[in-house]
């Protein structure tokens, strides 16, 4: 972070009430708000929207009819039992643990050679291990020992039996094989030796992530209530076609086939965009000459300003299982409200619960890339994990100056309460003042040397305190 951007620097702003500097390997961040708002004071959720959410609601419930949804805390249960056994089992063939051995986690991640970006896994294990009641920790050493390690012949037909948890939650024959090929070279993929990028696409296949992302009971229902709202609103703006919908690491197009399918013939300039221009090449496959459908390369986490997208030229914004890949949310969220016009619709699709499973596969494709600095600068630093819970979401919207909807589905649905499979939108928030980010940095400017390279500014409503002491104002 730029030592020239102190107290002094940033004190004193126009209109700034409170501000928050993020480090950044490229570009440091400012976000800057106006006084804090006034306690007690909400935000105000209009008739339509209201209503919009609870045809959401419905359109979800209809794509998963059929679906014994009572079912689901068994086979999400399920799922997770596995991969207990499956750490315990890892763990074991380091031999740490057997004849009474004690060991501190340093020990346990030099043991099975982890790579240093993947050492907040193994922390998980040990800790979720002992949450479960199958390792235990010495509270004066911090030390664990006691390992519960699995037999041998019953992890291999705990592997077998996932065959029924997987159809029960609707995933494709070929996540089953995800799970158990991702078990089988766990270790290798703790050390970096393999990547679970050639487990998960293999040949460059996406079946296997289209199951996970399309085809699940989970996505299924949270997929068809986001393209339920999307659709919605292009029939709210009917008179100002087309929709401009931009979705921010589409991916496989997991979402993108149900949202596409909804709008139907609604004239639509929808922005398929990824930081991989190998999942652009899937979906000129998967989509083809579709009109309306442009593609183009985007990080989350880069300034989209920078990276040649227009302040307010979009509707929607869609984030469908990205967002929780942004190093500071916050400032994340700040971006893409910029990019919406006024009284623009954000939809997220967000895991809010975390499971075991995703412990021993999916998280691998989370860790922090082999040249990054830092990892997580929000309320997840130093935490071990990935996912925002459905309350943090919210909250991160609030502050980002969107009046957040009702979350989907509601908190006592079997889908919320087992899968943890979210939709959480907001609506860009018209009332309220907030800095105007120009005059903050023609203000900047002024106050730091030429050649100081100034930060990226957004403004936000709020700002949520979690970084150290002087870090945030």
């Amino acid at each position: 972070m730029n030592e020239e951007l102190n107290d002094a620097a940033l004190t004193g702003l126009p209109g700034v009430g409170q501000w928050q500097l993020l480090g950044d390997d490229e570009q440091d961040t400012l976000l800057v708000a106006g006084p804090p708002p006034a306690t007690g004071e909400t935000s105000a959720l209009g008739q339509d929207d209201a209503r919009a959410a609870s045809r959401a609601a419905d359109d979800g419930d209809a794509a998963v009819r059929g679906t014994d949804l009572a079912a689901l805390p068994t086979l999400m249960r399920q799922l997770d039992e596995t991969a207990l056994l499956t750490m315990a089992r890892v763990l074991d063939r380091t031999r740490l643990f057997r004849d009474g051995g004690r060991h501190g986690t340093d020990e346990v991640l030099a043991a099975l050679a982890v790579a240093p970006r993947h050492a907040w896994i193994v922390r998980r294990w040990l800790r979720t291990l002992t949450a479960e009641g199958r390792l235990d920790q010495d509270t004066a050493t911090s030390r664990y020992h006691s390992l519960e390690a699995p037999d041998r012949r019953d992890h291999a037909r705990a592997l077998r039996e996932l065959d029924t948890a997987c159809q029960g939650l609707g995933y494709p024959a070929s996540m089953t094989r995800f799970f158990r090929a991702a078990a089988e070279r766990l270790p290798l993929l703790l050390q970096d030796r393999t990547s679970l990028q050639e487990v998960l696409f293999p040949d460059g296949e996406t079946s296997t992530a289209q199951g996970n992302y399309r085809d699940s009971v989970p996505s299924r229902w949270a997929n068809h209530a986001a393209a339920s709202l999307i659709a919605e609103e292009a029939h709210r703006r009917a008179a100002l076609t087309p929709l401009r919908v931009l979705e921010p690491g589409a991916g496989v197009g997991g979402t993108t086939g149900t949202v596409l399918e909804a709008l139907g013939d609604t004239p639509v300039d929808y922005l398929f965009t990824d930081v991989s221009p190998f999942f652009l090449r899937v979906a000129k496959d998967v989509f083809g000459d579709r009109p309306g459908l442009r593609h183009a390369l985007f990080d989350i986490q880069a300034d989209p300003l920078a990276q040649g997208f227009e302040a307010g030229s979009q509707d929607v914004v869609l984030a469908a299982n990205v967002l929780h890949n942004a190093r500071h949310a916050g400032r994340s969220l700040a971006a893409l409200r910029e990019l919406l016009a006024p009284d623009g619709l954000l939809v997220l699709v967000e895991s809010c619960q975390e499971h075991y499973q995703a412990l021993t596969s999916m998280y691998l494709l989370m860790s922090p890339a082999p040249d990054e600095q830092g990892w997580f600068t929000d309320l997840r630093a130093g935490q071990d994990r990935v996912f925002l819970t459905a309350q943090e979401w919210t909250r991160q919207l609030d502050a980002a100056g969107f009046d957040p909807l009702p979350v989907l589905p509601h908190g006592t649905h079997p889908l919320a309460t087992a899968a943890g499979q979210r939709v959480i939108a907001g609506r860009v928030r018209t009332h309220g003042a907030r800095p105007d980010p120009g005059r903050v940095r023609a203000a900047l400017a002024e106050r730091l040397p030429p050649a100081v390279p100034l930060p990226r500014i957004h403004a936000v409503d709020d700002i949520i305190r979690t970084l150290p002491t002087g870090a945030s104002r």
